[in-house]
């Protein structure tokens, strides 16, 4: 490796191109010209002092070299992002962009009127809204703020509990109109029950609530929140939902509500360096003031 020091532009590139697999499409990606693209590898290739990509008919694909460094270009393109994020709010007043992760059902269920709120309050504030179900990492600044399913691990956020969302088994009245309702656990083997694909560490932690209900059992499995409460919304069968949700459906019914009930502990947490960003305290405290409406409207 040369003692050159690459420039963002090139690791902004480099990631373009693992992300694409070619040229062209990190070209179109990125806003630029192909041959520019193909300058940026080049010359990182020749600073690095190794290949970056194997060329191929199908494209390019990273070699091991550019897989490793992958993370650690991430990392700069996320702070690269949050250093203008920050940039864009400093001054006098709310204004500026902010990031925002959630959860896909927080995001789409939850946070809208709470976001619409917000941004009525402070027109001149951008928000960016994540919805994920990955544990964004704070510390790396890929968001700003997060709403989180668990307690934050990292001692350097500032994180407020704002209590348990609960979840419930439910079903649509079309459904059980055609099905019946199960009188008992043991009926559900005889019901289209909607679960998950892939085992998580949550599922794990259901089982001892839920030990007859099995992933061959499934009549549909979903690894994604929003497709399992689209198909009970739908009449597809049995599934799992937030009970706030399910409140505002008259036709979503509860099946054994004092045998089945689990908790999400829900957070909401910010990096330290942001308390005194005008922006950030301003979102954070919507977001509490809204999602503590939501989890105890009971």
């Amino acid at each position: 490796m040369t003692d050159t020091e690459p420039g963002w532009d090139l690791y902004r590139t480099f990631l373009g191109v693992v992300r694409e697999g070619s040229l062209s499409g990190a070209a179109r990606a990125l806003g630029l010209t192909q041959p520019t693209v193909g300058r940026h590898v080049d010359a990182l290739e020749q600073i690095m002092g190794y290949a970056l990509f194997i060329r191929t008919q199908q494209g390019l694909s990273p070699t091991q070299e550019a897989l490793a460094l992958k993370p650690f270009a991430e990392a700069l393109e996320s702070n690269s992002a949050a250093l203008l994020r920050a940039a864009s709010s400093q001054g006098v007043g709310v204004r500026g962009t902010i990031r925002i992760t959630a959860s896909d059902v927080i995001s789409v269920e939850v946070l809208p009127p709470i976001i619409t709120a917000l941004h009525a309050a402070y027109p001149e504030l951008v928000i960016e809204l994540m919805p994920s179900n990955r544990i964004e990492d704070l510390l790396q600044r890929e968001a700003d703020i997060a709403v989180r399913m668990q307690r934050p691990s990292q001692g350097v956020l500032i994180a407020r509990r704002i209590g348990d969302v609960e979840l419930g088994l439910h079903a649509h009245k079309r459904y059980l109109e055609r099905r019946g309702k199960p009188e008992n656990i043991d009926d559900l083997a005889n019901h289209a029950l909607i679960g998950f694909d892939k085992e998580t560490a949550f599922i794990r932690s259901m089982k001892p609530q839920l030990p007859e209900i099995r992933r061959e059992m499934m009549a549909l499995r979903t690894d994604s929140d929003l497709a399992s409460l689209a198909m009970l919304r739908a009449g597809f069968g049995v599934g799992m939902c937030q009970v706030g949700l399910a409140r505002r459906d008259p036709d979503l019914i509860r099946l054994f509500p004092k045998k089945i009930s689990l908790r999400l502990d829900t957070w909401l947490a910010m990096h330290e360096d942001l308390r005194d960003n005008p922006s950030c305290k301003a979102a954070f405290a919507a977001l509490a003031k809204g999602l503590d409406e939501y989890v105890h409207s009971a």
